[in-house]
């Protein structure tokens, strides 16, 4: 097992993004191939005691900005850290990257360069969301804005397939977030979806509305990318919001302030369930190898938990899972 990782993408890159490799290889003994500008990289490198460690820079002399168009990563950067590392898991030197850079560069490289698994017509981002007694899986989270009933069906297949193999859920609830829990409720696709998802295997539980997404009402939240996205960015608002709430409260005055001292450790607890950083990034699945999409803002921490969570897709297949799983519905939908 070999996790490419793109060294310069994101807006901490290469400081945070070696750190991040670094520790995944020290803790998870993880073999990393780190890809970017080698003199960049090496000169992080020299920073911590990595001798002895699994980790190999693989050159690339160009990188795709955060603001800059996808499609310049294909057409006008072939020597891109994202492109380069997208090759690497392409020619099977790798078997996943992982990425804090562009995106939409991101995934349309992987999409062309690694390709789709057999039967998907679009990848998708399957985005961890925090619920109050573990976690669902909400996709997609912004790869694809208009979606069909086809699409939003097999969005449901692999976020079970995900939910099942890597978060260990043994008969995953799959939802629709609509408007309404009842049939008729949405627009005209996502009272087709509902109808199309219940002829499946799936163990789906209908329609789910916004305020039972965090209530775990569901371990796979299924909608287009651009509803999940408003979602996903909602949510990361809010939670910066109420700690700094509750940050501003506990500062208030010296009552407060000593009151703080005996909450802080369930502040803290409260706080790692919020933080994106404890989840890594959001694999793009569909595609025909691993693919983590860490956070533009990733720090250190969300890279190791990036490249572990890489290596949890890795080792529970779920690219084939996926693929399997396609075909059994599709043979249950044809009948």
């Amino acid at each position: 097992m070999k996790i490419a990782v793109d060294a310069m993408g994101g807006d901490f890159a290469p400081v945070e993004i070696v750190k991040g490799a670094v520790d995944a290889c020290a803790r998870f003994r993880l073999p990393v191939i780190l890809v970017g500008d080698e003199d960049l990289i090496g000169r992080e490198l020299k920073k911590y005691p990595v001798t002895g460690l699994p980790i190999e820079i693989r050159h690339a002399s160009e990188v795709v900005e955060m603001d800059e168009h996808p499609a310049n990563a294909i057409r006008r950067k072939s020597d891109s850290s994202i492109v380069v590392a997208a090759g690497l898991v392409s020619n099977q030197e790798a078997q996943a990257m992982v990425s804090a850079g562009n995106t939409g560069a991101a995934m349309a490289v992987a999409t062309l360069k690694i390709g789709r698994i057999a039967g998907i017509d679009r990848p998708a981002i399957g985005a961890l969301l925090p619920t109050i007694n573990g976690k669902t899986v909400m996709l997609d989270a912004g790869a694809n804005v208009d979606c069909s009933v086809e699409n939003l069906l097999q969005f449901a297949i692999m976020g079970s397939e995900y939910a099942k193999r890597v978060l260990k859920v043994s008969n995953p609830r799959v939802g629709l977030l609509s408007i309404g829990e009842e049939p008729t409720k949405g627009n005209e696709v996502t009272k087709a979806t509902n109808a199309r998802l219940r002829a499946t295997n799936l163990n789906f539980v209908g329609n789910v509305e916004g305020k039972d997404v965090f209530r775990a009402a569901a371990d796979v939240v299924v909608c287009d990318g651009f509803v999940g996205n408003v979602v996903l960015k909602v949510s990361e608002g809010m939670a910066e919001f109420v700690l700094d709430c509750l940050r501003q409260a506990l500062r208030s005055n010296t009552a407060a302030k000593l009151g703080a001292l005996l909450v802080k450790p369930a502040l803290r607890r409260a706080k790692a369930g919020l933080d994106y950083a404890e989840y890594g990034g959001a694999p793009l699945l569909g595609v025909n190898g691993v693919c983590i999409i860490c956070h533009g803002r990733s720090n250190s921490r969300a890279i190791t938990n990036a490249i572990r969570a890489a290596a949890e897709a890795i080792e529970n297949d779920i690219v084939r899972s996926i693929g399997e799983s396609l075909q059994q519905e599709e043979t249950v939908v044809q009948r």
